[in-house]
């Protein structure tokens, strides 16, 4: 039976099953170490759900919060159920499915080319409104219209918000549903799934919103090493050139009930931790059924782009939609797929050892991506699973 844990004030409360008492260790260690931190953490081997912790001053095991670009991860699973039903060929142009796309030069590009950030559309000139983030019924036709920043297939470079709005419409032109709604019918529903593309009402009395960054002095320095300009594509990609703000004050944070409600694909789910690990989970054939078959789960987690990102400015390693480890990423193995998130947020599927994780902390990471605690816990369970 998982070991049941008494909380204290630098304690955990939750579950860990025999073999992976490490693994809440270094959590509690973290409790002890930072007054600040709060977070949930779950992971999946096998059929079981080895750890379920949850610690720190704004966090029960029942709340939810918001994952910015971890929802990505989420996205692509949906995403890549159309993939392996062969209603959408990486190999085939973006116009096949979308003529309207084909404008400005755009009509050789593949289906894989733009979702592993190789289109040059980080966003369209003088930026996206507000109101088009959110609703990618209002972004794709200016997207459509868009000549791209560099020439495709020259370069690459994380197409933030866009990338959401590429999924979103890719799946309303072969379904006629959106993603969010194709999520919720063939992903969350069957599988009582704690994360929510699109948060119901009845659920926002669980919401907890996240909470500001307090960098170190580390992190200030790394941050200062490589600044982002505020007029460069970093800043058009985050669509706030000349006037970036914090990701949890602008107007895409999930600490805004517009945004929870409309769920996009790019930056809105919300869920636990646990949530955000069944649907790993459930990816990779963990707790049931997979979702993905290998030879789509294999297409999406080939290595697309490796190298210096054209836009962060710093390496990245994309599959289709997912990120790829990489060094200084190291959360999983050659074949893990995931997403992190401007909080710290990560999810992530490891098929080498049967392995899904969900981690998400209450409050905002700097200097942005995975919270660098998330990988290290990701260590010490695969330390565990090898021991076992």
């Amino acid at each position: 039976m998982p070991a049941v844990t008494a909380p204290t004030r630098n304690q955990s409360t939750g579950t860990v099953a025999p073999g992976f008492e490490a693994v809440r260790d270094e959590f509690d260690a973290y409790l002890s170490e930072d007054p600040n931190y709060s977070a949930q953490l779950a992971v999946y081997w096998k059929d079981q759900l080895v750890v379920d912790l949850v610690g720190g001053d704004g966090l029960t095991a029942d709340t939810i919060t918001g994952t910015f670009s971890a929802t990505k991860g989420v996205a692509a699973i949906t995403l890549g159920t159309l993939i392996g039903s062969g209603e959408l060929d990486l190999d085939q142009t973006v116009a096949h499915y979308w003529p309207e796309f084909s404008a400005h030069g755009k009509g050789a590009i593949l289906v894989r080319e733009l979702l592993s950030h190789q289109a040059g559309l980080v966003n369209v000139d003088g930026g996206l409104a507000d109101a088009d983030i959110l609703d990618s019924n209002l972004a794709a036709p200016k997207l459509a219209e868009q000549r791209p920043f560099w020439r495709p297939g020259t370069a690459f470079g994380y197409h933030g918000l866009t990338i959401g709005t590429f999924m979103e419409e890719l799946v309303r032109r072969i379904t006629g549903q959106s993603l969010q709604e194709l999520y919720d019918a063939a992903v969350r529903a069957p599988r009582a799934i704690d994360f929510w593309l699109g948060l119901p009402a009845s659920h926002e009395n669980r919401f907890e919103a996240l909470r500001p960054a307090h960098p170190t002095a580390e992190q200030l320095a790394t941050m200062s090493q490589s600044p982002m300009s505020p007029d460069g594509l970093g800043a058009l990609m985050f669509n706030g050139v000349n006037n970036i703000v914090p990701p949890n004050l602008g107007p895409y944070s999930p600490n805004l009930r517009e945004v929870r409600a409309a769920g996009p694909a790019a930056l809105g789910g919300i869920g636990s931790a646990r949530g955000l690990a069944q649907v790993y989970a459930a990816a990779i054939g963990l707790t049931g059924e997979a979702l993905l078959d290998p030879d789509t789960l294999a297409a999406m987690g080939q290595q697309q782009v490796w190298g210096v990102d054209r836009v962060l400015n710093f390496p990245t390693a994309f599959g289709v939609v997912f990120m790829k480890p990489r060094p200084g990423s190291d959360f999983g193995s050659f074949q893990a797929v995931g997403h992190d998130g401007a909080g710290g947020a990560l999810g992530y599927a490891d098929p080498l050892y049967d392995v899904s994780f969900g981690y998400i902390p209450l409050q905002m990471q700097l200097p942005g991506g995975a919270d660098a605690r998330a990988l290290y816990l990701s260590q010490t369970v695969r330390t565990a699973i090898r021991q076992s």
